[in-house]
């Protein structure tokens, strides 16, 4: 697969602020680190997957087994973070350092993995770019030249904020990367723990020795604001009005049908609906009406990541269409009139031969705030839901159509079901075509 070096390093280092370069910087007494490993056991720490002998301790370090390994995770999770560590490889070891990774599945995909390699062996002749040493595994690639030779300890220290992530390797920045910077569609498909916003951290074995010691970590303050649109993103609601928002005409294939004069006197009608049903109330745009009539945004879009924040009541129900085709769902998993099956939101309802249900349950209780990460390229959907991936690269079936694909392009649209639903921070970042 294509990937690009140039781009990443100009882009994180206009992006990091200069207080956090500073706070970056080494000092005799590393304020605000913690040690995550004690000299002695492994406490605090999770052995998952474990293959042989898994990981041990012994004169201050931490091992993984020769033949063993597993992922050994923190038992807390980190969001945006410092975290510095030394480790030693022998000839040809392999291993890996994951960052905001999930407790299941592969930590190299499903969260990330700053790759831990003795990438000057022979049998590492033929690597990809972003398979070396430091790099963002199979994602962006690092400079070389950094890492010493076996048997040498090495000082690696990895920074993420937001989107944001850094390596340096004994002094040497060798990836500074923005991950909004990644569009293609194999690489977003391949590698959904990119979009995940904490994790655990840890070192991924691969059946090679490699020892660990002076890990400590420093957690860096998230300060959110309300509507206030992160970085690379596009606000489409701004707290206080309805601008940049429009009333829902018929369906598409219903809309492409109609004269441009009943297309202008339908929407009018629609927005004067929209204006008295939909409301910005404390930052929330509200739903108070009893309907079915969506709201929907003034441009269409093709390939995108969309953020958004919701709730609802009990027995609450509604969902968010992407290019005009419903849907990704919203509803109370504890409602049993309206949700037989208890199922979670997040999933693509109205699928009928793909995947329409959400891989796990991840809802916060009705009337909390629940946040979607949705990612969309092609014809293909991704969702996490309250950091958890309860959609994976599903295809998105044209309701409307059925024996078409899902169109191109379309608008976002909000539902209404005929029941009170909220929402906020919504955001969205395109993405370019491949």
């Amino acid at each position: 697969m294509k990937i690009t070096r140039p781009k990443y390093f100009p882009a994180f280092a206009t992006a990091l602020t200069a207080s956090l370069l500073t706070a970056c910087v080494s000092t005799p007494k590393e304020v605000g680190f913690v040690s995550l490993f004690d000299g002695k056991s492994l406490n605090g720490w999770r052995l998952l997957g474990k293959k042989g002998d898994g990981y041990g301790v012994k004169d201050g370090v931490i091992y993984c087994a020769r033949g063993g390994g597993g992922n050994l995770l923190t038992e807390k999770e980190y969001a945006d973070f410092i975290l510095r560590l030394e480790f030693k490889l022998e000839p040809g070891s392999n291993n890996g350092v994951g960052i905001r990774a999930p407790p299941e599945g592969d930590a190299a995909y499903l969260g990330m993995e700053i790759q831990i390699l003795d990438d000057g062996a022979p049998q590492y002749a033929h690597l990809r770019p972003a398979q070396y040493c430091g790099s963002v595994y199979d994602v962006v690639p690092a400079r070389r030249g950094a890492l010493k030779k076996t048997g040498e300890w090495n000082a690696e220290e990895i920074t993420c904020v937001g989107r944001l992530v850094k390596v340096k390797l004994n002094g040497r920045v060798i990836v500074g990367a923005n991950l909004n910077d990644i569009t293609d569609p194999k690489i977003l498909a391949k590698h959904p723990g990119m979009l995940r916003e904490q994790g655990h951290v840890g070192f991924l074995g691969h059946n090679d020795y490699v020892e660990f010691r002076s890990i400590r970590i420093k957690e860096l303050p998230r300060f959110p604001r309300n509507n206030v649109a992160p970085e690379g993103f596009v606000r489409l609601f701004d707290g206080v009005s309805l601008a940049g928002w429009k009333g829902l005409v018929a369906d598409p294939p219903k809309r492409a049908k109609m004269a441009a004069a009943e297309v202008r006197a339908a929407q009018a009608k629609a927005n004067g609906l929209m204006r008295r049903n939909w409301k910005a109330v404390d930052g929330a745009l509200v739903y108070q009406g009893q309907g079915f009539d969506n709201i929907c945004t003034a441009q269409e879009y093709a390939d995108f990541e969309l953020l958004a924040d919701w709730k609802i009541n009990e027995s609450g129900d509604s969902g968010i269409y992407l290019r005009g085709s419903p849907q990704v769902q919203i509803w109370d998993p504890t409602g049993g009139k309206t949700n037989p099956k208890h199922e979670g939101s997040g999933g693509l309802y109205n699928n009928q031969k793909n995947s329409n249900a959400p891989m796990k349950l991840a809802d916060h209780y009705p009337g909390e705030w629940n946040h979607f990460d949705i990612l969309m390229t092609g014809d293909k959907v991704s969702v996490y839901l309250n950091n958890a991936l309860v959609v994976h690269d599903v295809t998105l079936e044209n309701y409307w159509e059925r024996d078409r694909p899902v169109y191109r392009t379309g608008q976002i649209e909000l539902q209404a079901h005929q029941s009170p639903v909220w929402f906020r921070n919504i955001y969205i970042r395109e993405l370019s075509r491949q």
